[in-house]
């Protein structure tokens, strides 16, 4: 298709990229500084990346048939977290050095991330910017200092991939062969990514729906089959131990429950966080079906669904919030000529670079005796999410008016609203 109809092939953009070399020349430029200032803090402060280590002995233990939940590694006495079928995918790690794979980790997050900037662009409209070289890269060198971003190359972790995994395929259109499968083994690899399968079924995509049930079964029945031993220990006992994975009450998780915890100065809420995370998953929930259903905004959907899961999850990690790149790239598709929303986008970006979670007191057991005025610089994230979840519930308040009045057309009858388009 042509540039004419407003969809933008690979071909044209790319020579429209290098008709401009001194762009290109840029943002390259700026990409290698961005690297150079990694590399200088890690002279400074060597990168713990403790993560990949982790990883790194599952595969080990997965190859070699040993206690897949039963070693620890690090200084910090790290266990294996994730289902055996995330093992299997691990082994390839065990053929590098810690040292050589920590490296290789580094590069493929940053292809991971220009390939996030990429999807996210397309789900939000603007496959002009998609497709430009120089924008990606400039975008890239820059999307690496938000601190969820930071944090992942920090700790050697697989947050991007799992987000390019599920918006890849989410971003495919209604009725695309295996739409859901991708999500579905995303779920095998890290349980929160189940949410997306219900999002698809309140949303009215059955049929995908079972096709992400579908996807996680496989990944479960891969584990099983290799992992038999190791599987029954994780679905039976691994997977409810919480506390197997953090304290909940430390910064680092940016949780409902770690804010409610902070909060209330309590490390076990109990009902006082389960009754609320319950409440916010069907809000959350509610908001992105009526985002879909009322604006014709899947990848708003989408966004909402995620927030939702970070929300909810007993833990969330400041590193998992890598879905703070689409969220940008989403508000940024809706600022043209609109001071407001340029104030807004501005404010969220400032917000998930200011790492005010770190800022606060956090030595020792100084989590839990945050002052009341500290607490949205410990918990930014939760707070944005909510804040996020209650704009969309308010804007979709009515369905849209058509042009000319009436009752709006029910949604199979109108075209899908681009968000590009969208007020």
């Amino acid at each position: 298709m042509s540039a004419v109809d407003g969809t933008w092939t690979w071909r044209r953009t790319w020579a429209q990229s290098i008709a401009h070399p001194g762009r290109l020349a840029l943002a390259t430029a700026l990409l290698l500084a961005s690297f150079a200032g990694l590399w200088v803090l890690y002279q400074v402060q060597p990168l713990p990346m403790s993560d990949i280590a982790v990883y790194r002995a599952e595969g080990a233990a997965a190859a070699t048939g040993g206690d897949l939940y039963g070693f620890t590694v690090t200084k910090w006495n790290l266990p294996a977290t994730y289902p055996p079928f995330a093992a299997l995918l691990f082994i390839p790690t065990t053929w590098l050095s810690l040292g050589t794979l920590k490296v290789v980790c580094v590069l493929v997050n940053a292809a991971l991330l220009a390939l996030l900037i990429h999807l996210s662009c397309k789900a939000a409209g603007l496959r002009k910017a998609a497709h430009t070289a120089p924008f990606l890269l400039a975008a890239t060198a820059l999307g690496l200092w938000l601190e969820p971003v930071f944090q992942t190359f920090v700790f050697g972790q697989v947050n991007l991939a799992l987000t390019c995994l599920v918006l890849w395929d989410l971003s495919r259109p209604d009725g695309a062969r295996c739409k859901g499968f991708a999500t579905g083994i995303a779920a095998g690899i890290k349980l929160t990514p189940a949410i997306f399968a219900v999002y698809l079924l309140v949303t009215g995509r059955v049929k995908a729906a079972c096709t992400a049930l579908a996807g996680f079964l496989v990944s479960v029945l891969l584990g099983w089959l290799v992992l038999p031993g190791a599987s029954i220990e994780f679905w039976t006992r691994r997977m409810f131990e919480t506390g197997r994975v953090g304290k909940v009450w430390i910064v680092d998780n940016q949780s409902l429950q770690g804010l409610i915890t902070r909060v209330l100065h309590q490390p076990e809420p109990g009902l006082l966080w389960a009754v609320p995370a319950l409440l916010t998953a069907a809000a959350g929930l509610w908001a992105a079906r009526r985002i879909f259903l009322r604006r014709g905004l899947d990848g708003w959907g989408v966004l909402c669904t995620a927030v939702t899961a970070l929300l909810v999850s007993p833990i969330s990690w400041s590193h998992h919030w890598v879905w703070c790149v689409p969220l940008l790239i989403a508000l940024a598709a809706h600022t043209r000529r609109n001071p407001w929303r340029r104030a807004l986008l501005a404010a969220v970006t400032v917000a998930f670079t200011a790492r005010t979670m770190w800022i606060v007191p956090h030595t020792g057991d100084l989590d839990l005796r945050v002052s009341w005025w500290q607490q949205p610089f410990a918990s930014p994230y939760p707070l944005l999410g909510l804040a996020l979840l209650a704009a969309v519930v308010w804007w979709t308040r009515r369905p849209p008016v058509p042009p000319g009045g009436g009752l709006p057309a029910p949604r199979a009858a109108r075209e899908p609203v681009s968000p590009s388009r969208a007020v």
